[in-house]
């Protein structure tokens, strides 16, 4: 069985974006063994973290469906009671999958 030209682009260009995305993150490890970590590079390094997390979940909330949206508080309920990142996310799993079957 032989690919045609367009599968091995598609291929090739798969390749290419793993690559990218594996030379950015070991890039920016890299990058930041020469940064000094000090209090305001700390400060920023955790307002970037927040930002990025609000920015993946605020449209889930905003435009998911009732399997997301349960997700979403159940996850945060667990995490504000129990302070435990695994069992949080297992629980959002777990209610989305409820909500969803039924």
């Amino acid at each position: 069985m032989s690919a045609d030209a367009s599968e091995l682009a598609i291929l090739a260009l798969v390749i290419a974006m793993a690559l990218v995305t594996v030379a950015t993150r070991w890039g920016g490890v890299f990058i930041m063994g020469f940064i000094p970590i000090g209090a305001r590079t700390r400060r920023f390094i955790q307002a970037m973290s927040g930002s990025v997390l609000v920015a993946l979940i605020a449209p889930l909330a905003v435009e998911g469906d009732a399997g997301a949206r349960a997700a979403l508080a159940c996850t945060a309920v667990l995490m504000l009671v129990f302070r435990r990142p695994l069992l949080a996310i297992g629980g959002g799993m777990l209610a989305a999958a409820v909500v969803r079957l039924l």
